[in-house]
């Protein structure tokens, strides 16, 4: 991730040491977490108890007459005992063990999604939302099946696996040091395969990713496939991510199988020698029939146990792998923030927006100023205009404005307050924006237009509607302002996602308002009536607004001219047309075009 960071603890070195982050989380809940340890303690030593039982039905239940059938009837009531506390022990755990999973990760979701929701545009422009996106979706899935499965079984089997040794030493320490001797022999192959599918792991959750960015980039982008007929490109490119996923997660898989393989050979090869010795010792009377039975069930627990495990370590890794790609997304911190004693903007907000000597670069191209040495002062309730070509460093002004990004040279003031030593939350309190590219969430009309004032009433809504002559083509819409817009207001055309945009800038009702191309998509009808409306707006707040089309600037109390960074021009229509300069030269190109 191309961004700062910060770490936000320490933790175990490793890169198994990435799921301390998942611990983190599930360490708030010590309760749940103390009664899923402690049946699956008692589900472990249930089923440690069943080969106590067999044996005790061998070497007790085999005699003659009614005591051996008295001992056999005994045995079987302690079996069936275990069996029912085993039943019990388990579902428990796996009810605490479930819970403990799905809190974790929901947690874990909210944290990461409220990180990047204190992000900067910066961010997002350096790395793929639709990968972020599957970030949060698949790689918490893994995690989810970690903390809810993986870790539990990998528990359980702990506790099997040494509660199992322990039993097996009391039965017979000869037999059960041949077997501890045996164990290094078993996990050397688990350090040696889990390296290499650690590292797989992780390129199988970066291929994931790249495939689940491709889905939402052309699903995003399906007008523009279907009109130039590039569905097979599409297709042919989703097909090569698949493909990319699929080639990476068979190397991983291979691998695993191998180790699999590996580690079940060595462990039940070990258990079928152990037994050959056993089987000698009850030959010779050393030991009974009941221990040797109790051993070799004891032994495929125990065998079973640490089989399990080698799979676990490899869910592990493969957690690991996800933890660390969420953990970059937490660790993510933004360059823009408060201050530690933000200075507070002055009571009443006037709206005076000043830049002196400004120069900026954008971070993705730090050798081309998008601004140089620019100094403007707007005066409250004044109404400004900027133009000039494509690339002049208009928007930019209104990036700064907003500071989602802070000069490198000078400074830009908000009501004579330096914007880096105020909170950007107070600062964008005061600004109402309406982007070039309007934005709408897939949500209703209403929650829509309340977007810019969340406790604004039915009335102040349908009023801002009107103002920006939206009201009448929600009103026809099936559901009213109830109505679903769908992903991005895609049941809506251009002009009408401009006029719901520009109706929830007027609800937030700030002292400054900015405008980009805020009228760009709408019809001359339509266009006349929003001017109409903003300019009624305008009259009692500062406001700012960027065109090409000359027609809507030329009531603003003063236009600046802008290229390549820098102020070339100002005054209003009149004078600079008079002038002969840019301006003129635009408006001449621009009318010229209308009148043919």
């Amino acid at each position: 991730m191309a961004t700062q960071t910060e770490p936000e603890t320490d933790a175990p070195k490793g890169k198994i040491g990435n799921l301390w982050l998942v611990w983190r989380h599930a360490a708030r809940y010590p309760k749940q977490i103390a009664a899923a340890i402690f049946f699956l303690c008692l589900s472990s030593a249930s089923t440690l108890a069943i080969p106590y039982g067999f044996k005790r039905v061998i070497d007790q239940g085999f005699g003659s007459g009614g005591a051996g059938a008295q001992a056999v009837t005994t045995a079987f009531h302690y079996l069936l005992i275990i069996v029912v506390l085993l039943a019990l022990a388990t579902a428990m755990r796996f009810y605490f063990v479930s819970w403990i999973g799905e809190r974790t990760v929901a947690d874990l979701r909210i944290a990461v999604q409220k990180n990047l929701l204190t992000l900067p545009p910066r961010f997002f422009e350096e790395n793929r939302p639709s990968e972020i996106a599957s970030r949060l979706t698949a790689d918490t899935a893994i995690l989810e099946q970690i903390v809810g499965s993986s870790v539990s079984i990998a528990l359980r089997n702990i506790a099997t696996g040494l509660g199992g040794i322990a039993y097996l030493f009391a039965l017979s320490p000869k037999l059960a040091g041949f077997m501890v001797v045996g164990i290094p022999i078993v996990f050397g192959p688990v350090v040696f395969f889990g390296r290499r599918i650690r590292s797989l792991s992780r390129s199988s959750q970066d291929r994931i990713a790249d495939v689940g960015s491709t889905v939402s980039e052309t699903l995003g982008a399906m007008k523009v496939v279907q009109a130039f007929g590039q569905e097979e490109r599409e297709l042919g490119r989703f097909r090569s991510a698949v493909e990319s996923a699929f080639f990476v997660a068979r190397r991983r898989f291979t691998m695993r199988a191998v180790m699999t393989f590996t580690i079940i050979a060595l462990v039940f090869g070990s258990i079928v020698m152990l037994l050959w010795e056993g089987a000698s010792d009850v030959a010779e009377g050393r030991m009974t029939g009941g221990s040797i039975a109790a051993f070799v069930f004891t032994g495929v627990l125990v065998g079973g146990a640490f089989g399990a495990l080698t799979e676990v370590y490899g869910d592990l890794l493969r957690g690991s792998g996800a933890a660390g790609r969420i953990e970059e997304l937490m660790r993510a911190r933004a360059e823009i923030r408060a201050p530690a004693n933000p200075v507070p903007l002055p009571q009443p907000a006037r709206g005076a927006l000043s830049f002196e000597n400004v120069s900026f670069r954008y971070p993705t191209r730090p050798d081309d100023k998008a601004v140089h040495e620019l100094t403007l002062a707007i005066a409250p309730g004044e109404t400004i205009a900027v133009v000039g070509p494509s690339g002049a460093g208009k928007s930019t002004l209104f990036q700064l404005a907003l500071r989602f990004y802070d000069p490198q040279e000078g400074r830009v003031t908000l009501d004579g307050v330096d914007l880096r030593d105020a909170d950007p939350a107070a600062i964008r309190q005061r600004i109402a924006f309406v982007p070039q590219d309007s934005v709408l969430f897939a949500a209703s009309a209403k929650d829509n237009l309340r977007y810019g004032r969340w406790d604004a009433s039915d009335a102040d809504i349908e009023d801002a509607a009107k103002a920006a002559n939206a009201h009448e083509f929600i009103v026809q819409l099936p559901g009213g302002y109830d109505s679903f817009l769908g992903e991005g207001g895609a049941r809506l055309s251009g002009g009408q996602r401009q006029r719901i945009a520009i109706a929830r800038a007027l609800l937030r009702d700030s002292p400054l308002l900015l405008l980009d191309e805020a009228t760009s998509a709408l019809d001359a009808r339509s266009e006349q009536l929003v001017q109409e409306a903003l300019e009624r707006l305008m009259k009692t707040r500062t406001t700012v607004v960027i065109a090409h089309r000359l027609a809507t600037v030329r009531a603003a109390s003063r236009i600046i001219v802008m290229d390549g960074g820098r102020i070339v021009e100002e005054g209003t229509h009149a004078t600079l047309n008079d002038a002969g300069g840019l301006y003129a030269s635009l408006a001449r190109l621009q009318f010229a075009g209308q009148a043919a």
